[in-house]
């Protein structure tokens, strides 16, 4: 024996409503008191009641689908392949399909004709794309702000990337470090952007120079390995590096070894003597030798890389996958009227220290 379909019409019977005010308080929209809304969503639910998506999209001449455009690089970054699986789940829960874009984009009339709304990741300000995205004339929530002229109301969802820098340079202090580096991401991104002027506001606060050396907003372990060579050959005393890009904080480790600089307990210049060039000591810790000597190591995004090196090595957990389903969460509520255009939501991190910022002993 088949179970019957329940229908608007069962659920508005049951609740004590009309079907019209079952279908407004489904939909989020219409003028239905909060309450109504809460015991008719309770009553749907307790009869098991699904809506026709198919109907639904026709009703609402929409497509069922929203967009995700995430920058070029995002195919080989793990943050981004979390970020995009955890924005399909959530879409998924309101009957939308995801539709991945090509890198370049297209035309704004022709993505709006096919998708109901638009989720831009990390928007950069040089990508030619992104203008006609945001201009595209359907809801769009970007995830992280839009540095560039503003072309229309759009939502948003921002993690603290001012914050977490800082308590990545806290740790390494605290930890021992006396002169930290940044390989900070290269572009104009909003993220991008944080974590270069945190460096600098961070080191003025604490009267403390962050060298910051300039890096690929994508960049591999090997460019990291790379720039982590020089910048330690051009000034030994670096006793911390910070990595800014996904996946590159084994490349640091990586210069570190050849190096001879131990990541983690050996860190030196928090002990009261230190070692400088050539292996000579230079009291207070205020210069620290290129051999022998420990190095910090942590990144702005934590990941597999991280988590699987050795050491392993502490980062910030920004949560992709929750960061997508935020995202996707706020474009459906945009557009079934439960939120504002031009909402702005707070996306949380938590940083996950581990043994490659380990103290001295």
């Amino acid at each position: 024996m088949t179970s019957r379909t329940v229908t608007l019409l069962d659920v508005a019977r049951a609740a004590g409503v009309s079907k019209s005010t079952v279908s407004d308080a489904l939909q989020g929209s219409g003028r239905v008191a909060e309450a109504t809304r809460d015991r008719v969503r309770a009553v749907a639910e307790e009869l098991g009641y699904r809506p026709n998506s198919a109907a639904r999209r026709l009703r609402r001449a929409s497509t069922g689908a929203v967009g995700l455009h995430l920058p070029a690089t995002a195919t080989r970054l793990d943050y981004y392949m979390n970020l995009a699986f955890g924005a399909v789940e959530r879409a998924q829960e309101d009957g939308l399909d995801m539709v991945l874009l090509a890198p370049s984009g297209a035309a704004g009339g022709r993505i709006a004709s096919r998708v109901d709304g638009l989720l831009v990741i990390d928007p950069e300000p040089g990508d030619s794309a992104v203008p006609g995205l945001l201009d595209a004339g359907v809801p769009v929530v970007t995830g992280e702000r839009y540095l560039g002229p503003a072309t229309g109301p759009s939502g948003a969802v921002v993690c603290d990337n001012a914050a977490s820098l800082t308590a990545l340079l806290d740790h390494v202090t605290e930890r021992g470090a006396r002169r930290p580096a940044l390989l900070a991401p290269s572009g104009s991104s909003a993220w991008a952007t944080a974590l270069r002027a945190t460096a600098g506001s961070w080191g003025r606060a604490h009267g403390v120079t962050v060298t910051v050396r300039t890096v690929p907003f994508a960049a591999t372990p090997a460019e990291a390995e790379a720039a982590t060579r020089d910048l330690l050959a051009a000034d030994p005393a670096v006793d911390a590096v910070i990595c800014a890009p996904d996946g590159s904080a084994p490349g640091v480790l990586r210069a570190a070894a050849a190096l001879g600089r131990k990541v983690g307990a050996s860190n030196a210049s928090g002990a009261g003597e230190a070692r400088g060039a050539g292996g000579a000591s230079v009291a207070g810790g205020a210069a620290v030798g290129p051999v022998g000597t420990g190095l910090l190591v942590a990144s702005c995004v934590d990941g597999t890389a991280t988590r699987g090196a050795e050491p392993p090595v502490t980062a910030v957990d920004l949560h992709p996958a929750a960061y997508g389903r935020a995202c996707a969460e706020l474009l459906c509520d945009i557009l079934a009227g439960r939120a504002a255009p031009d909402t702005v939501r707070r996306h949380s991190w938590s940083l996950k220290t581990r043994a490659s910022t380990d103290p001295p002993g």
